[in-house]
Parts: C-alpha cells; sequence; structure tokens
C-alpha cells in the first residue's frame, strides 16, 4: 500500500508541442493539487536537476502539481553543450515556455490549475519574458539565482508578484537581480539567503529557496482570487 508522500511523488512523462519542436517533460500532480509550478531550467541545466527535483518535491508535498521541462531538444542541447549559445537564446526559451504554458491551459489535468513559474539562471530570464507575453495565466514567479536582467524591456510588462532569491557569496547576480528588481513594476521582493553560493550548494541553502518558493505560490498562487 502506497503512502500520501508515494503517491504525491509519482511522475508522468509528457511530450508538449513547442512551434516545431516536442519537449520532454515530467509532470507530477499531488492529490487535490491547488496550483502548478512550470519550472524553467538554466545554463546547462534540464529537466533532471536535482536542485530543481528538490524544490519540486517539497512544491508536491505542499499540494502544488510541477512540470519540469526541457527546453531545448536533445540535439539542440548537444550543440548547446558545445557553443553555450542556446542557452543564452532567451527569446528562443520565453517562446517555448509560452507554448508550455498554453498547453498547461488546455490540458484536461491541469486545465484548472492556476500557473506559477520556477525559474533558475537563464530560466529565469525565459520565465519573465513568457509571464509578460500571458499576464493574465501566470499568477507568480520565483527565481533562484537568477538572470532576470537578461530578459530586458519584459520586466516593466510583467505582473505576477515575483520574488527573486540570490545568494549572499553571489555578489555580481546580486546587483544584477537588484538591477532588474527596479525596473519591474508589480510587487516584487528581492531576498539574499545567507551563506550561500549560486548553486545553492551549501547545508540548508536550498531548503531555505524551497521554503521561501512554496509560501510565495502559496500566498500569490493558491490564496489569490482567480
Amino acid at each position: 500500500m502506497k503512502n500520501a508522500a508515494t503517491q504525491t511523488l509519482e511522475e508522468q512523462l509528457v511530450r508538449v508541442p513547442a512551434g516545431s519542436v516536442t519537449l520532454d517533460g515530467n509532470l507530477t500532480i499531488p492529490e487535490d493539487a491547488r496550483g502548478v509550478v512550470l519550472f524553467a531550467h538554466g545554463s546547462g541545466s534540464s529537466r533532471h536537476s536535482p536542485r530543481n527535483r528538490y524544490v519540486a518535491r517539497l512544491l508536491n508535498e505542499a499540494k502544488l502539481a510541477t512540470l519540469l521541462i526541457d527546453l531545448l531538444t536533445v540535439h539542440e542541447e548537444v550543440i548547446d553543450a558545445r557553443t553555450s549559445q542556446l542557452r543564452f537564446d532567451i527569446d528562443l526559451l520565453a517562446e517555448r515556455l509560452v507554448d508550455t504554458t498554453d498547453w498547461l491551459t488546455q490540458f484536461p489535468d491541469t486545465r484548472h490549475l492556476r500557473i506559477g513559474y520556477f525559474g533558475a539562471s537563464t530560466g529565469a530570464a525565459a520565465a519573465l519574458s513568457a509571464a509578460a507575453v500571458r499576464p493574465n495565466v501566470v499568477g507568480a514567479i520565483v527565481s533562484r539565482g537568477g538572470r532576470p536582467d537578461l530578459a530586458g524591456a519584459a520586466l516593466m510588462q510583467v505582473k505576477a508578484p515575483t520574488l527573486l532569491l540570490v545568494g549572499e557569496y553571489d555578489g555580481q547576480v546580486i546587483e544584477l537581480n537588484r538591477h532588474a528588481l527596479a525596473q519591474m513594476r508589480c510587487e516584487k521582493q528581492l531576498v539574499i539567503v545567507p551563506g550561500a553560493t549560486h548553486l545553492f550548494e551549501e547545508p540548508g541553502a536550498l531548503d531555505v529557496v524551497a521554503q521561501l518558493a512554496r509560501d510565495w505560490f502559496q500566498r500569490h498562487l493558491v490564496q489569490a482570487p482567480s
């Protein structure tokens, strides 16, 4: 007999059409889910990122569905591993996030759920750019060690409440986040996580990230009026 925690962590592999390609994702929907968080992975990462999967598990325990998806195809990842260019193509990543967001609004198991974004590194810029395109659909955003500055002019168009999380010892990224925060016109907050570096690898650092993200999504995605 499976306990509730085991049931919560059951995943299904989904394939999401995005323009001329199809993206692979892992969708987890807890019983009585109250929202769904779409993960936008960062530079050189994937849906198998242990850090993002760790955060996703905590969100699942809080009755939030999660979709971890690769925004690049296997072929594109091979090219990007050699050139590091596609991971910085924010327009491309944002377009695919928009397509995935639209898919979530139509997929029978998620179409009734409000959507949030969790972005890391360059994925944060893609998340903010996509949220500017779908302001009435995206209800909350969390960035972990992100590069929101790369979203450019889209920053001023974001409507969703946005939480920026940066490690205390990630000095350059802190300044880039402060610059981006100043341009945003939505509800926003920058939190510096004590003792953490860029990847939040220090003991307890990722727990802080996961808890702050959970609280932000519960407040702005679950409790906020539709």
